[in-house]
């Protein structure tokens, strides 16, 4: 699981991350302009946000990322007591409040239910073929076949965008920063083994547009 965490508070955040990095893959940012950046570059499978930080507030950088139709899970955490801000947190697309100060065993509790919410680093099933994004192996008729992390996470990309058109840019904006984005050729060669692997029938090939899984 692959968390992006924003805290402008040294000692909290230096806390938090040193516990969570136990159990989870953190990037952590004192501001929310750098936040942005990763959120951008980078597929975060949760994001944790403090409202009151440096540069737009963390509520205004999750409308903004809302607004380009990122649905990543979203946790707040603040030291503001006012219910506006709960309210506000919510409307925006929040799936989780948390005040300070709070225990880091209870954040991590909150963490675990959008993980079981959202089957976040769940085994899925294909047919009779079982895919594990976290080990990068696919399970056909019970036999393991190991698959590149590039590979597992375009195949994790197109089966939580399912029934939708993907097209290559997209895919290489939110799964390759920028330094080490592949050509478009090395995009179809990732496509026609996961094709080979699971099915040309699961991942259709849209002429001039993109990829769609069904």
């Amino acid at each position: 699981m692959k968390i992006l965490f924003l805290e402008d508070d040294s000692i909290i955040a230096n806390l938090v991350s040193d516990f969570l990095r136990d159990f989870y893959e953190v990037q952590h940012c004192y501001n929310s302009n750098d936040a942005l950046n990763f959120a951008e570059k980078e597929h975060f499978d949760l994001y944790i946000f403090d409202i009151n930080v440096p540069g737009i507030s963390g509520l205004e950088l999750l409308k903004s990322l809302r607004e380009f139709n990122d649905i990543t899970p979203a946790i707040f955490i603040t030291a503001y007591q006012e219910l506006a801000y709960l309210k506000e947190a919510f409307s925006l697309g929040a799936n989780d409040f948390l005040r300070k100060p709070f225990e880091i065993e209870e954040l991590q509790l909150r963490i675990e239910n959008i993980k079981a919410l959202y089957s976040i680093d769940a085994d899925i099933m294909i047919n009779d073929i079982r895919f594990s994004p976290t080990t990068h192996q696919l399970f056909i008729e019970g036999t393991p076949t190991s698959i590149s992390a590039k590979e597992s996470a375009l195949l994790e990309y197109l089966i939580k965008n399912k029934h939708r058109v993907v097209s290559s840019h997209e895919l290489l904006q939110n799964l390759w920063e920028y330094d080490e984005m592949p050509s478009q050729d090395a995009i179809r060669t990732y496509i026609k083994k996961l094709r080979q692997l699971i099915g040309k029938e699961h991942i259709q090939n849209i002429r001039g547009e993109g990829y769609k899984f069904e």
